[in-house]
């Protein structure tokens, strides 16, 4: 759980800055005897958030993608090969989470997209809180889609819900095949495996059949999808999941 890696709530606090603005996080000094309380709170306090942010994203009809994965996976690269091909089709935004940096979301904004950075500082995941903040940096427009890329990490942000429609986790062909069983709680919790990098698989020695068969022993329900954002390949199937995912489009335009 978040607590033990230095990122959860107590009675002092870190700062989180948002594009250069400064929220608060949280200070990992806690005694072991609260640390259970605190966890419940921390973890009820977020989920009050992510109904809000939920809410909001229901009456405008945004679909909402919380994208979590290793460091490493292709997640940015993915976002961009998608932002630049869906751009002339639909509106989207993107809200972009580092501990430093603020490089992935310039690469972001090259497209031409809305992105809002979030550096957590040593925090390892994006919070509810963050999220709603950043929400009103964006100008998201109604039938829209928001990208959440996640700080690197398969643990604390399986356990955060962002008021996210679904958690996308990215694994690249270039990790263990035997990630979705190192790692249960955040492929349990995520809606759809995308297989990146799948252009490498002669030169690396990865099991495709095992890793699925992996992942569907945790989430027998996962979608999988194959494909590699660099070369395009299999970018049609992951297309055809947003449209399927997106909703009705009858909400008033702002």
């Amino acid at each position: 759980m978040c607590i033990d890696c230095g990122c959860a709530s107590a009675d002092k606090s870190n700062e989180v800055k948002i594009d250069g603005h400064h929220h608060h996080s949280h200070d990992p000094h806690t005694s072991e005897s609260r640390k259970l309380r605190i966890e419940v709170d921390i973890l009820g306090k977020n989920n009050e958030y992510a109904a809000k942010n939920r809410s909001v994203f229901s009456a405008r009809n945004i679909l909402a993608l919380n994208l979590v994965s290793s460091p490493g996976s292709g997640k940015t690269s993915l976002l961009t090969k998608t932002l630049t091909d869906l751009k002339p089709s639909h509106a989207m935004a993107v809200i972009e989470g580092d501990q430093q940096t603020a490089n992935d979301a310039e690469r972001i904004r090259e497209t031409g997209v809305a992105a809002v950075q979030i550096n957590t500082g040593k925090g390892c995941h994006l919070d509810a809180h963050m999220v709603g903040h950043a929400m009103e940096n964006l100008g998201l427009e109604n039938n829209s889609l928001l990208f959440i890329e996640n700080v690197g990490n398969l643990v604390c942000p399986a356990e955060f819900d962002l008021g996210e429609a679904h958690k996308v986790a990215i694994l690249s062909v270039t990790e263990g095949e035997d990630k979705p069983l190192k790692y249960p709680d955040m492929f349990h919790a995520a809606d759809v495996m995308i297989l990146n990098k799948v252009d490498l698989l002669p030169y690396v020695n990865f099991d495709v059949e095992k890793c699925i068969a992996y992942a569907r022993r945790v989430n027998p329900g996962i979608e999988v999808i194959q494909l590699s954002a660099t070369q395009g390949t299999g970018m049609n199937h992951w297309y055809q999941w947003l449209d399927a995912k997106r909703p009705h489009q009858q909400a008033k335009e702002a």
